[in-house]
């Protein structure tokens, strides 16, 4: 029976442990480079198994959010690099998202009177966060067909940035209501091409992105995260398990080196998913109202996962692995703490002996 603290095989990468650090906005990266603080954060976190950082844009358009990272440009592949060493020389290893917001986001955040773009020209519900507070979502530019190859150019172009940037490897992020799962939900993707309809329709982007990515950085390298039956985002899937299982059956056979699955809904839709792929199996769980804690950890004892992911706990507990391994004490995360470049307490929460 492995355990959280076992080491676990993700595609050639071997891991300390099956605790992962999820990925989390964190909105403090300044023309589009993470900082010297970004440096220290994950350094300090690197005793996870896998540091997923948080969401990085493959593109200009593909930003939705205030003060976010990119990797479509050498001055930013260069900062991350500065991320990636320290990471290593403290022993970690540590995967880039690759998080396009697609219809999430605004005009405002975006130069050259660029707009968010979708799958269909459908507006989400709901307000999102700009540099001049909270503003309606506008209705997105639909993407034509040279628009969604080179938006899948680009996904390859920045996962090769992070390649050459020194991460171990690359998660797309298909959850949350972003670009990716966009396209799977049938909401929010009403085209009647060969990109949407029918489920074999609204799952292409999903699969001809991945592998494409696959291609060009290897299938080893690349994790996958879902979100079946989010509605974060004013996304609705009511009935996820087709579109999902449809989707997980295609993704299979390229050997991902893992799937990450966001539980919105039912275990029930966790398992079928956990039955249909064979590499390593990432689950941030749902928990309610309480945030992932070391009570969850029987998820991996039991078979249910491979690999637990914890987001709120590893903001208030850098050495968060040894914590778990020991019982506690546990911090507990300050949501003024989350967000923005005046957050206090990004860094400073205090060690296992205190």
């Amino acid at each position: 029976m492995p355990t959280a603290f076992d080491s676990v095989t993700i595609g050639k990468t071997r891991l300390a442990n099956r605790i992962a650090m999820a990925p989390m906005t964190r909105s403090r990266a300044y023309g589009g480079l993470p900082s010297e603080l970004t440096v220290e954060y994950y350094a300090q976190r690197a005793s996870a198994g896998l540091i997923i950082t948080e969401g990085i844009q493959p593109s200009v358009v593909g930003q939705g959010y205030p003060f976010t990272p990119g990797l479509h440009s050498a001055e930013q592949v260069a900062a991350w690099r500065k991320v990636t060493d320290a990471v290593h020389a403290q022993g970690g290893k540590i995967f880039a998202q690759i998080m396009h917001t697609g219809r999430i986001g605004h005009p405002v955040l975006l130069p050259d009177g660029l707009v968010p773009v979708g799958p269909s020209a459908v507006a989400a519900e709901g307000q999102g966060f700009t540099p001049e507070g909270p503003k309606d979502f506008v209705v997105p530019r639909e993407l034509t067909e040279a628009d969604i190859e080179q938006t899948i150019a680009d996904h390859v172009t920045a996962s090769r940035n992070a390649i050459e940037a020194g991460f171990d490897g690359v998660e797309l992020h298909g959850a949350n209501g972003y670009l990716i799962q966009q396209f799977l939900a049938p909401d929010s993707n009403r085209r009647t091409d060969a990109w949407g309809g029918s489920v074999e329709g609204r799952i292409r982007f999903a699969v001809e992105l991945t592998t494409a990515v696959a291609d060009a950085i290897g299938a080893d390298r690349l994790g996958l995260r879902l979100s079946p039956g989010s509605t974060l985002n004013d996304i609705h899937e009511p009935d996820p398990r087709p579109t999902y299982d449809a989707l997980v059956r295609q993704l299979a056979p390229l050997g991902l080196a893992y799937l990450h699955v966001l539980e919105a809904g039912d275990r029930d839709v966790t398992l079928a998913l956990r039955g249909l792929f064979p590499g390593t199996f990432i689950l941030n769980p749902n928990t309610g109202e309480r945030p992932t804690g070391p009570e969850d950890l029987v998820l991996i004892e039991n078979g249910t996962t491979d690999m637990l992911a914890f987001g709120q706990l590893f903001l208030a507990n850098p050495d968060l692995p040894a914590r778990l391994a020991a019982g506690g004490p546990f911090n507990t995360a300050d949501p003024a703490t989350f967000y923005g470049g005046d957050a206090t307490g990004y860094t400073d929460y205090p060690t296992l002996s205190a």
